[in-house]
């Protein structure tokens, strides 16, 4: 019994021990399975957090690329930005260089007391002349810059150049629509016109050149006007008195003539000083009254009414008026007489004068 019982206590501790080693057993295998989880847990992990970085890195790169593009482009911007910078000063450089350059080598406005004795002709514009230039250059240049002639030389520059088309538009008609003998009778007047004003702003441009330059052109300044009178009567006197040959060949002849006296005394060098101002204006203002004559001839044989239509008489009379009336501002120097250096630039009386005989073509 003892025995039996020792042997069944042995195998219910062989029993009890297998139990144990059963349960430490199943728990080692629980165990290991939990830590193969867990290494599979902390390697999903991992793998997580090195795709989570190789995003952030991904982003990161993509973010510095963008950003190191947009630096690239604000460089690139900011260096086109320096270089127009740098170009434009540059550019006002060489361009104030210009200028001082050509100021060099150009000329000042001096005015009216240190001017040579020549060149001194209305005292009463005070300022804004120009000096002795000695250059033909430097004097058609000058007609750009403002100073005392510029409006003088503008006005019949302007008008010479309408002239000088017209003159080529009539010339260019045919002989069915305008016949030789009445195309020459009109180019009277459009050539007397063309070559007033033309000798006058070429004048007023080179006077200043020299002594004896300004001598020629101021000659053939007078000439002009002489021209311009004669070439306005021929066509009127022509057609007025068409059917009468006598007085229309006594009056053309007259008007001829006493345009020829003009250009004569013109040619004095001392008709050209300013002491005789009042004789120039007193013998175009005489040429141009000769038109009355024929004026008065004509009406008292045809009629008042007539001439007034027929053979306008009144715009001739518009033409007197106009041309009298500048000479006569010309010659007094009206207004820089009552207001002295106020009028050196515009609005002076030879610049009126011009003005009026531009008018007076046109009529």
């Amino acid at each position: 019994m003892n025995f039996q019982n020792k042997y069944c206590q042995g195998d219910n501790a062989t029993d009890h021990h297998n139990e144990v080693d059963k349960i430490e057993w199943q728990s080692l295998n629980s165990y290991h399975i939990s830590c193969i989880e867990d290494e599979e847990i902390i390697n999903e992990g991992n793998d997580n957090e090195k795709q989570t970085d190789t995003h952030l890195e991904c982003t990161s790169d993509n973010k510095l690329s963008n950003e190191s593009e947009h630096e690239d482009t604000g460089c690139t911007d900011q260096l086109l930005h320096g270089q127009f910078q740098q170009m434009a000063a540059l550019l006002m450089q060489g361009t104030e260089e210009f200028i001082r350059k050509v100021w060099r080598e150009g000329w000042s406005l001096v005015q009216h007391q240190h001017l040579p004795a020549w060149l001194k002709d209305n005292n009463f514009l005070v300022r804004s002349h120009r000096p002795e230039l000695n250059s033909y250059k430097k004097c058609f240049l000058s007609i750009f810059r403002v100073h005392t002639e510029t409006v003088n030389i503008w006005t019949h520059l302007l008008g010479w150049l309408g002239f000088l088309a017209i003159l080529v538009v009539v010339m260019s008609q045919p002989i069915d629509h305008l016949p030789l003998q009445d195309k020459l009778i009109i180019m009277c007047f459009f050539v007397g016109t063309v070559l007033c004003l033309g000798f006058s702003w070429l004048f007023h441009t080179v006077f200043c050149h020299s002594q004896k330059v300004g001598k020629i052109f101021n000659k053939l300044d007078y000439c002009g006007i002489a021209f311009l009178t004669v070439g306005s009567f021929i066509p009127w006197l022509y057609y007025s008195f068409y059917c009468r040959f006598i007085p229309k060949v006594v009056y053309m002849t007259l008007i001829v003539i006493l345009g020829t006296f003009a250009l004569i005394v013109s040619m004095f060098d001392k008709f050209a000083t300013p002491p005789y101002r009042p004789l120039r204006a007193g013998i175009f203002i005489g040429l141009g009254l000769c038109g009355a004559v024929p004026c008065l001839h004509y009406i008292i044989v045809e009629g008042f009414w007539s001439g007034i239509y027929q053979s306008s008489v009144g715009w001739l009379s518009l033409m007197a008026i106009i041309y009298i009336t500048g000479a006569v501002i010309y010659a007094a120097r009206i207004p820089e007489r009552i207001f002295p250096g106020k009028f050196d630039i515009i609005f002076q009386s030879h610049q009126i004068f011009h003005v009026f005989v531009v008018l007076e073509s046109f009529s």
